[in-house]
């Protein structure tokens, strides 16, 4: 049975390919290659993928990143389908779920809506409450360096609190949406916030949302 990760991966891949190295993405200084180099390097090279989340490692992370971003694209773009090698945590099914669904999600979605054309992608009821579970376990982390308080709320009314503190700002939106707005995303993703003006300005001007 496919997992949504799985999905997302072949789904990103395809895009990635169609697009072609040197497209525009929302990760700021990155093309589609460095794009495609990121996925491959988080998978595949533990020895540096760590520099994603401790400073003193991240010169290592550009190094490797840029050494595989020089590779032919078309090998990127194989690596990424074929998925991480036995030896990468990644490749037991049920990490690859939990780390990889939103990882790719987002991916893709930096690669379409930094296209002048793209239009929204609807999501199936089933993705969309994954999405929102693996937001609600993660919302603090993402949401950790908010300038204001920061609630996030489905339409249907469930709601995850991001951040703690005053003036408070509640997003509102569908959970992709929400997810791209606390990665980082806020000037793609459609949500509605309600709050203090200023405060909802502040939030917006952010760059410390997302990991």
């Amino acid at each position: 049975m496919s997992t949504h990760a799985k999905r997302e991966r072949l789904l990103l891949a395809d895009l990635l390919e169609a697009e072609g190295p040197e497209a525009p993405t929302l990760c700021e200084g990155w093309k589609t290659r460095d794009l495609a180099a990121h996925v491959v390097v988080r998978e595949r090279r533990a020895d540096a993928a760590g520099g994603l989340l401790i400073k003193q490692l991240a010169p290592r992370l550009e190094r490797v990143q840029a050494e595989f971003a020089a590779k032919p694209y078309e090998e990127l773009i194989q690596l990424i389908r074929t998925g991480p090698p036995r030896f990468s945590p990644f490749s037991l099914k049920q990490i690859d779920e939990l780390s990889n669904a939103v990882e790719f999600y987002v991916h893709t979605e930096d690669v379409r809506r930094a296209q002048p054309d793209w239009t929204p992608r609807e999501l199936d009821p089933v993705f969309a409450n994954t999405l929102w579970s693996r937001l609600e376990r993660s919302a603090r982390l993402v949401g950790r360096k908010a300038p204001v308080g920061l609630v996030l709320r489905r339409p249907d009314g469930q709601t995850a609190v991001a951040h703690r503190g005053a003036p408070v700002v509640t997003a509102t939106g569908e959970p992709s949406e929400l997810l791209m707005f606390v990665y980082g995303r806020q000037e793609v993703a459609d949500v509605e916030l309600d709050g203090d003006k200023a405060a909802i300005a502040t939030l917006q001007d952010s760059k410390q949302l997302g990991l």
